[in-house]
């Protein structure tokens, strides 16, 4: 068997991931560095010039069972979503989520930001020192030096001369590269109408309050052109670093620690991407610095297959404790998600026949993208969204179980949000077992979820299937929530011209009797002026039911690495040096002490570019 790569026994930098946020640093720091080697393992494919990667449409490939991009992380069975076993996938290949995602631009609040130092103590990472890293700011020091102006992140085509957002970066934001479905605007259009106190805007961004209770078409992480803004290629491919590699299928198995000191890393080639390869252990060593920058799914793995955890769990797996390090693998959280399907009028254009693959449809979608970027092929079927804060009057409807939360968390925060409600025209997934219908998804997540889960290793190898707790629904806040959530998005939607029904089994089974029963049965779209359903008590416990057996992840996966104070659960310090051992670093999604409303792409961005001016300001440079 033959090696898939030639890899050295040693370099400057060696990246333990190369995903979103592993991308941005190892990138950043080759280019401002040129005299030193950086290596990127990553266990996924390379996506380098794949359609599949840079064209938004074609995302549905990432989500198929067989899909080699994305890894599926399977929970252990919980009562609070039914007995169920949830899937939680994660990018998987060469830009990790940035990759395969949804591309929906979704950026935090400040006060998101702000908690991370207030409630935390992480000095650096404050929302005035954040989002400069996203926009350009001027700044008095570039007349002395150039290079202490840091390169920011995005190229805001959606909009010219919005002050929030960034105008030169590597990361083009747009509305894509097709127009806005019909659907969509009657989402938007009937949204307004129904929530007389929420407005139609051209801003939902802007890191304030204004940015609530707004709805809006929503720009995306697309080009102009329709091309995706995956960090893979707008910060190592095609970037002509020679003292950068970019190894894919090489599965990092643990960091060697050696006298307290990362002195590199263990990696075996994997096996899911090279079938034939060796399988024996290969060790590279690191000569300044080991960054684990794996995803919140795979970090907190590395680190106990390294012996950095906490000890009971690292004995379990008969690995040797290095330091022990409790909060590693805790305190994991994810933004739930509620998804709505129903059927529309096939008058209508969607994503459908493009996701089914009809024939036609894929030809002309892919000449159109193939000319110019435009087209279904240029647009990832999520157009429109509002972020939901509840009104004063709307807070009784959220009931006695979400009041606490409210006074806790959010009541003096009035730029957070509980819930992005959303819609995707379209139905995501294998419809081979449906009838040929054309549908929209509308879908609703949960911003701050109190839930929480763990993530830990079973065993010591590395292909094995994790110990894995997602928590989903153990606070009844969060359940509350996403019942407020779902009769809003339903109001709307059976009020919406092209709808035509609810896919009755992917929603709450009322009992007989009920109006929203029979409501349910409706094939036809209710008046704009018709009263609101009410949800008697039965009716709440049946969707309380549903979501149970419903719920599931956006994919947004984040905490198991928390930057936080070492007596708190913490793993990373503000300079995301992991406590216990040198030369050591996590930069990724795993690191967020406490949730944010934005996707967590937008996260992986901020995390990637802040960790690349650390780094770069520890060798004695900057960026």
């Amino acid at each position: 068997m033959t090696a898939p790569h030639s890899i050295q026994p040693e370099y400057d930098l060696v990246f333990a991931g190369g995903g979103s946020a592993g991308c941005i640093t190892a990138g950043r720091l080759a280019a401002a560095f040129p005299n030193l080697s950086i290596l990127v393992l990553e266990s996924g494919p390379a996506t380098k010039n794949n359609k599949e990667h840079m064209q938004p449409g074609h995302l549905i490939a990432h989500v198929l069972p067989n899909a080699k991009t994305m890894q599926h992380v399977i929970s252990q069975p919980s009562e609070h979503v039914a007995g169920r076993r949830v899937d939680v996938s994660t990018g998987h290949c060469v830009g990790g989520g940035s990759s395969v995602n949804w591309l929906y631009y979704n950026r935090p609040s400040a006060s998101d930001l702000d908690d991370w130092v207030n409630e935390y103590g992480n000095d650096g990472w404050s929302s005035k020192e954040l989002i400069p890293l996203l926009i350009k700011v001027l700044s008095p020091l570039r007349v002395l030096s150039p290079k202490l102006i840091l390169l920011k992140a995005e190229t805001y085509e959606a909009a010219p001369n919005k002050p929030t957002h960034g105008y030169d970066g590597p990361l083009k934001i747009s509305f894509g590269g097709h127009k806005l479905l019909e659907v969509s605007k009657q989402f938007l259009d009937v949204g307004v109408q129904m929530e007389k106190s929420r407005l139609v805007s051209d801003e939902i961004n802007d890191f304030t309050a204004n940015s609530l209770n707004r709805f809006a078409n929503v720009p995306k992480w697309i080009s102009s052109n329709g091309r995706r803004s995956d960090t893979a290629h707008h910060y190592v491919y095609n970037k002509n670093l020679s003292n950068l590699s970019v190894m894919d299928g090489c599965l990092v198995n643990r960091v060697v620690v050696e006298n307290g000191v990362a002195i590199g890393v263990e990696y075996v080639f994997d096996k899911r991407i090279y079938e034939s390869s060796p399988q024996d252990v290969r060790l590279v060593k690191a000569r300044k610095l080991v960054v684990v920058a794996a995803g919140a799914m795979n970090s907190p793995l590395i680190l106990e297959r390294s012996g950095i955890g906490r000890k009971e769990i690292l004995e379990r797996a008969g690995i040797p404790v290095v330091a022990e390090v409790p909060g590693v693998g805790h305190d994991y959280q994810d933004h739930t998600v509620c998804l709505m399907p129903y059927i529309v009028d096939p008058s209508y254009e969607t994503m459908n026949k493009l996701w089914r693959k009809d024939p036609a449809t894929w030809e002309t979608a892919m000449e159109q993208w193939d000319k110019d970027g435009s087209g279904l092929f240029g647009t990832s079927g999520l157009e429109v969204a509002v972020k939901l804060r509840p009104t004063a009057d709307e807070l009784a409807d959220l009931g006695p179980d979400f009041l606490p939360v409210w006074n806790e968390s959010f009541r003096d925060r009035p730029d957070k949000p509980i819930i992005w409600l959303s819609m995707i025209v379209g139905l995501p997934a294998d419809q081979s077992a449906l009838p040929p219908l054309d549908f929209i998804v509308p879908f609703n997540s949960l911003n701050y979820p109190r839930s929480r889960g763990h993530l830990h290793i079973a065993s010591a190898d590395p292909y094995a299937e994790p110990d894995f707790q997602s928590g989903f629904l153990s606070h009844p806040a969060d359940v509350a929530a996403h019942r407020w959530a779902y009769k809003k998005g339903h109001e709307i939607t059976r009020r919406m011209p092209s709808f035509r029904g609810a896919l009755g089994p992917a929603h709450p089974t009322y009992s007989e009797g009920s109006a929203a029963a029979a409501q349910m049965a409706a094939q036809a779209p209710t008046p704009i002026d018709a009263p609101k359903l009410t949800y008697t008590a039965a009716d709440d416990e049946a969707i309380d039911a549903w979501l149970r057996n419903t719920i599931w992840s956006t994919l947004h996966s984040l905490g198991t690495c928390a930057m936080k104070p070492f007596d708190k659960g913490g793993v990373v310090d503000p300079k995301l040096n992991v406590y216990g051992v040198k030369n050591l670093k996590v930069a990724d999604v795993s690191i967020p002490p406490s949730n944010v409303h934005s996707n967590t792409y937008s996260l992986a961005v901020l995390i990637g570019e802040k960790a690349a001016v650390i780094i770069a300001k520890e060798l004695g440079g900057s960026i």
